[in-house]
């Protein structure tokens, strides 16, 4: 696609070789899926780029007949979104679940009519991952991750929501790049080229709540948190002071969204401090 290729121009320090990481990411994340003891994945699929990327991954590592893709709208949410995702779901031949979270968010909220926006996306989110994590339990499949690495690095996500999963193949990809390997992979042209948005509100995008576009970010996170940059570099490549600091702000704010939950210690041997061993151990 023209608009993904003039990204990559522009910023030719995010280009992936696509053949390479597709090999790493689906080889991972079969090993990963399969030591834990599991052959079957389940994931939930918006519409978006970063879920139908997760997705054909998820293809590539396991075949169709061992992914379960769940469409989970609220009655605010866009139908060009269920049609987005009706795309991927017929182009991969996955098996497929469309579940309404509307009565439960409604049955919540009609305690609290004044609650805002950002709480309700926030329960949305959550709401979707409980169901997520339910099929994981019914399909005996590992819940699979949606959220990009500039989505993860400025916290732009819900905690234990839509940021949760048992593994993450598009984790360590940035925005850019996850519109890279789209293109490279065949995701549907209609998943590309749409704004992104998380599809909490009538016409929210992501870009316009953040209030810059992912290529600028990417490009300073690039610079920032890869190439470790001063501040007087950063200025030097030609960002602008407001945006360094309000990134930067993002990053140091949302540490704790990245982390496990913090044990507070009594003991000699804490889990996660002095109890540490590799996630498969044992099996």
């Amino acid at each position: 696609m023209k608009m993904v290729a003039d990204m990559l121009e522009q910023a030719p320090f995010l280009r992936l070789n696509e053949e390479l990481t597709t090999e790493l990411l689906t080889t991972a994340l079969r090993e990963e899926v399969t030591k834990a003891g599991f052959n079957k994945v389940v994931l939930g699929l918006s519409g978006g780029i970063d879920s139908a990327l997760s997705l054909y991954l998820s293809v590539r590592a396991f075949g169709p007949e061992n992914v379960i893709a769940v469409r989970m709208p609220y009655k605010t949410s866009s139908p060009s979104s269920l049609e987005d995702a009706e795309a991927a779901i017929t182009a991969t031949g996955v098996e497929a679940l469309t579940i309404d979270i509307t009565p439960q968010i409604d049955a919540y909220f009609d305690m609290m009519p004044d609650a805002t926006p950002l709480r309700r996306g926030n329960k949305m989110a959550r709401e979707r991952m409980t169901i997520l994590y339910d099929l994981s339990a019914h399909y005996n499949a590992l819940v699979i991750g949606t959220s990009n690495r500039t989505e993860l690095l400025l916290g732009y996500g819900t905690q234990f929501g839509d940021a949760a999963s048992a593994v993450n193949p598009i984790g360590d990809l940035y925005k850019t790049q996850v519109r890279q390997l789209a293109v490279y992979l065949g995701v549907p042209e209609q998943i590309i080229a749409k704004p992104p948005s998380a599809d909490l509100w009538e016409e929210q995008t992501d870009e316009g709540e953040l209030g810059f576009t992912y290529l600028d970010v990417d490009c300073l996170l690039h610079y920032m948190v890869d190439q470790r940059y001063t501040l007087d570099q950063l200025r030097a490549q030609g960002f602008e002071d407001e945006f360094i600091a309000k990134v930067s702000k993002r990053i140091i704010q949302n540490q704790y969204k990245r982390t496990m939950p913090v044990i507070l210690k009594v003991g000699n041997r804490t889990v996660g401090v002095d109890f540490r061993y590799l996630r498969d151990w044992g099996l």
